[in-house]
């Protein structure tokens, strides 16, 4: 029989569960020695490197565990984007995940890339029991300030949800539903719930803006989104507010004038 190369060795080890893989390549490497022991290493540091993201996530679903032992069943996570911003909506998401749920690379979406948020938005709405959005737009905020229009987009997340939750994990907000509610300082970091509602709603309100953007060019919304950043605040200087700016953050700011 022919002896395989490496390259061949690799593609099947490829095509493998990781553990099985790694057992497979210590058995081969008797055989082939230290080049397919090495193959085998790097296999084992893959291995090493899931089994760690499993407790990692293991941990993030405690508050959800919590809440299943006292007798809860459809646990929703809720988060906002977009309360600083000086231009478009404050969005919210809510997520129920199942007990069993494992999303690699699931974490708070400030501190993911914007591809890794992308590929976990559709992960998330796939694997989900159940989500919704919420979107308080810039009048509305104008209207009863930020806080409460928070509250607006958040109750309106769970309203559209094909499954309503009886349990929510939620950081600083309390919500008029008749829902028992619980808070966690950092929840979008603790929570597995709580950090998928995250995600849907920082990528939701990203493409928001990035429609924005082309509707009122200049200003760099597909960039900052909206928020304070130095080239926003010179082109609200140059260019004049434009329709989605929020005034009630603008308005001391940069006076009522607005773009045409």
């Amino acid at each position: 029989m022919k002896k395989p190369t490496l390259k061949e060795i690799t593609q099947k080890a490829d095509g493998m569960p990781l553990e099985e893989a790694h057992r497979w390549l210590l058995e081969l490497s008797e055989e082939f020695g230290d080049s397919v022991r090495k193959i085998a290493d790097k296999y084992y540091k893959r291995l090493e490197a899931e089994r760690k993201e499993i407790e990692r996530l293991k941990a993030m679903m405690a508050f959800e565990n919590e809440a299943r032992e006292k007798g809860y069943c459809f646990i929703g996570g809720v988060d906002e984007a977009g309360r600083g911003p000086l231009a478009g909506p404050v969005v919210a998401a809510c997520v129920i995940l199942p007990k069993d749920a494992v999303i690699y690379g699931l974490n708070d979406s400030k501190k993911l890339s914007p591809a890794k948020r992308d590929k976990l938005y559709d992960e998330i709405r796939e694997k989900a029991v159940a989500y919704g959005i919420g979107i308080a737009d810039h009048t509305y905020i104008d209207r009863v300030n930020i806080y409460n229009a928070t509250k607006k987009a958040m109750e309106t997340a769970i309203l559209y949800m094909k499954t309503r939750p009886d349990y929510l994990i939620i950081d600083a907000v309390r919500l008029d539903l008749d829902i028992m509610q619980k808070s966690v300082p950092k929840a979008d970091a603790l929570s597995a719930s709580v950090a998928a509602a995250s995600i849907l709603a920082k990528v939701t309100r990203d493409r928001i803006m990035e429609k924005m953007d082309v509707k009122y060019p200049g200003y760099g919304f597909a960039k900052h989104k909206g928020y304070g950043t130095e080239a926003h605040v010179e082109a609200i200087k140059k260019l004049g507010l434009c329709p989605i700016h929020r005034r009630s953050f603008t308005s001391g700011l940069f006076g009522s004038e607005t773009a045409v």
